[in-house]
């Protein structure tokens, strides 16, 4: 059986289930807001596995003369899509991006550390 699509104060559902808000034409989204959205909490539900490998001993840190001149080259950080990327596909995953961003933090955090032992290291020779 199909259902007329439901227009009620700038809120659509199509026959599909799809929501529009502020729109009539929610396309593929579930649930399209042509707006800002205000909310207390957002949870993101994530299939992706947590940067917590960051931390792993086998984890391969790129060494950060090599991260200089990636950047240099591709004016982005490794595994972070471009900006022409993100206008091309209209937008970003906020789950993802979440977790990618994470996982940067996690890899600065190790090299903090590098770092902190390399003045640690020096102080000691100063020192000598």
């Amino acid at each position: 059986m199909y259902a007329a699509p439901y227009y009620a104060d700038a809120i659509t559902i199509k026959s599909g289930g799809n929501v529009g808000i502020g729109t009539d034409s929610p396309g593929s989204f579930k649930l399209a807001v042509e707006g800002t959205i205000g909310a207390r909490e957002i949870k993101v539900l994530t299939t992706n596995p947590f940067p917590d490998f960051v931390f792993h001993k086998d984890y391969k840190l790129m060494p950060i003369y090599e991260l200089e001149s990636y950047i240099a080259t591709n004016s982005h950080l490794p595994d972070f899509p471009s900006a022409k990327e993100i206008e091309k596909s209209n937008g970003i995953a906020l789950g993802d991006m979440q977790l990618k961003l994470l996982q940067k933090l996690e890899e600065q955090t190790l090299y903090i550390i590098q770092l902190q032992k390399q003045i640690d290291e020096l102080k000691d020779s100063l020192k000598k």
